[in-house]
């Protein structure tokens, strides 16, 4: 297999992104990491290079909901590295409410921050893969997007669901070329986002062993993976079979 050696990470300034950014360094990649937050990003690739001192990092302050910006800082990227060989598709908010009970903005931000900006950052990915003719894409959906959740998961689940889709019909369209296509779906992994739950989020990876899949899972480049593989994959094939009204109170 193909060794990815430059590989793009959005939201990396914090949990799963940080995490990647991590373990690809040491394993010897060049990395180009983009967040909002730029002094979190500055320190990582500070001490990333001190760390792997054979490595290469740029980094870059994006808001992927600014979408022009998403496709000016992707190119800047591959000008800056040489190209791209992989870009991980992994901003994402998590916040929203029950449908119809008064927070529609919150949870418009998520969809328009997992779904449309999603969008933007596949179609920066793919025009340069599509010009190289060879690359990785991976999107980072979640478990959430296997069926309809109920209450305050209802439009994350969906904006998840909506970007699993687009990677499955961006794969089709690419397939039997050397551009390769994978969607990851992470469980519950101790993170920013999970903190927030208030501690009721049940089987809970832990941030290491979440962050180890998840890579595990990317090299792989299956098409689809449930990270960690155990208990979400077996999870994933009882969860779709259930009953919406048992569905309702596991979940």
């Amino acid at each position: 297999m193909t060794t990815r050696k430059r590989i793009l990470i959005t939201g990396a300034s914090s949990g799963l992104g940080e995490g990647m950014a991590r373990r690809f360094a040491a394993a010897g990649r060049d990395l180009a990491l983009c967040a909002r937050r730029t002094e979190r990003l500055d320190t990582l690739a500070a001490e990333l290079t001190e760390r792997h001192p054979g490595i290469r990092v740029a980094t870059a302050g994006l808001d992927v909901n600014a979408h022009d910006d998403v496709f000016t800082v992707f190119r800047s990227f591959a000008d800056e590295l040489g190209g791209l060989d992989r870009i991980i598709v992994n901003a994402g908010l998590g916040k929203g409410q029950p449908v119809g009970t008064g927070y529609f903005a919150a949870n418009r931000q998520t969809v328009e921050t997992n779904l449309v900006a999603g969008l933007a950052q596949c179609e920066a990915a793919m025009e340069l893969f599509r010009e190289q003719n060879a690359g990785h894409l991976v999107v980072v959906s979640s478990f959430s997007a296997i069926r309809g959740m109920p209450r305050n998961m209802t439009a994350y689940g969906a904006s998840k669901a909506g970007v699993a889709a687009l990677a499955d019909g961006i794969r089709a369209d690419v397939h039997g070329t050397p551009i390769g296509v994978s969607t990851v779906l992470p469980g519950f992994i101790e993170s920013e986002m999970t903190s927030r739950s208030g501690g009721r989020t049940p089987l809970v990876a832990g941030a290491d062993r979440g962050a180890d899949s998840l890579v595990k899972a990317i090299e792989s480049e299956r098409g689809t993976a449930y990270v960690p593989a155990w208990p979400w994959t077996p999870l994933s094939v009882l969860l779709k079979a259930l009953p919406v009204g048992v569905f309702r109170k596991l979940v």
